[in-house]
């Protein structure tokens, strides 16, 4: 794998030079390319899609005879309307609007197909909150405000099970709130804390002197929770497995040189965060937040059937218990890295 993206560079080169010769077939006909919409956003837990497209890693395993159209999202909900619209034919998402989806096609639009990020998330607090709880335990959260990013979201889920397994469902407050907002909201000391995500919990640690109280993944076994994995559409799946087969042997290759070279792998993601966003994460903030959250294909499966069960009982889901048997298709991954997940 090290070799390949080293070598990707003048590969990649050659092809902008003969970008201009368009592919013919034995009868001089233009040769039409298959396109594969890929949806992904311009953050650092969705590393596997950030740097293998960033860099070409993806083009260069698909071949010559394949056209990516990316699309850039900032909301799993957004990502998964453009699934149903045919618009995403592959995905990089969190476990809650991929559960959503899932639920909402009855089991038809999508399966999630591999693992990419595990952990990723964090309760961050004021310091005095993080002090009072050194001394006082889970009592320093009552009547206090806690932050997650959006109404029904993972984290948001992971906080609401939180405070009802420590019985303070009618004693603290949750706040769902924009992580850009947060930062603010911190700032004024309007909020006692927030569960986020990568990279915004350790934006907060930095910029704005939170501490971290809880990593996420000291509450699951094993200290694995997924925060993203690769969906697909169903169609597609049926219509090209070949297709998910060679995505999934990129992606693989990707996890294991982004675990090989992660300095450099850091390098890449904010470079391609940067020309997504036209803003670069500090490279303080990047550092701390990398240590938070692993890159695997391991799709942590009861992780995210347990997130299922959650946003049931919290009411996210309807009135019937969801029934996610289908939600998987993992031979693909399982031929792919020869294991079984």
């Amino acid at each position: 794998m090290k070799k390949k993206f080293l070598l990707l560079i003048p590969i990649l080169f050659m092809a902008v030079l003969i970008s201009g010769c368009q592919q013919t077939n034995n009868d001089n006909q233009p040769i039409e390319k298959q396109i594969i919409k890929v949806g992904y956003f311009p953050n650092v837990t969705h590393a596997q899609a950030l740097i293998g497209i960033g860099n070409g890693y993806f083009q260069e395993t698909m071949g010559d005879n394949i056209e990516i159209k990316t699309t850039v999202f900032n909301a799993g909900p957004s990502e998964i309307e453009a699934l149903f619209a045919g618009e995403i034919d592959i995905g990089y998402i969190g476990p809650s609007p991929a559960v959503n989806g899932f639920i909402k096609s009855n089991g038809e639009s999508l399966r999630v197909i591999s693992g990419a990020v595990s952990g990723g998330a964090s309760l961050v607090v004021q310091p005095e909150l993080y002090d009072a709880f050194q001394q006082e335990g889970i009592k320093a959260l009552e009547n206090k405000i806690i932050a997650s990013p959006q109404q029904g979201n993972t984290q948001d889920i992971s906080l609401r099970h939180y405070i009802k397994e420590n019985n303070l469902e009618s004693k603290t407050t949750i706040m769902p709130t924009k992580n850009a907002d947060q930062l603010i909201l911190f700032t004024k000391k309007e909020i006692d804390g927030a569960w986020s995500p990568e990279p915004w919990a350790s934006r907060l640690i930095q910029e704005v002197s939170a501490k971290r109280l809880i990593d996420e993944r000291t509450l699951w076994e094993n200290n694995q929770l997924c925060i993203t994995h690769v969906i697909a559409n169903t169609d597609f799946i049926n219509e090209h497995p070949e297709l998910v087969k060679k995505w999934l042997q990129a992606h693989i290759d990707i996890t294991e040189w982004i675990n090989d070279n992660p300095d450099e792998a850091k390098s890449i993601a904010n470079s391609e965060i940067e020309k997504l966003t036209t803003q670069k994460l500090p490279d303080e903030v990047l550092n701390i937040a990398w240590k938070m959250f692993d890159i695997s294909v391991n799709p942590v499966k009861n992780s995210v059937y347990t997130f299922g069960q959650w946003a049931y009982e919290q009411g996210f889901l309807g009135d019937t218990e969801p029934d996610l048997t289908n939600l998987y298709d993992l031979k693909y991954l399982n031929e792919t890295a020869n294991t079984e997940y």
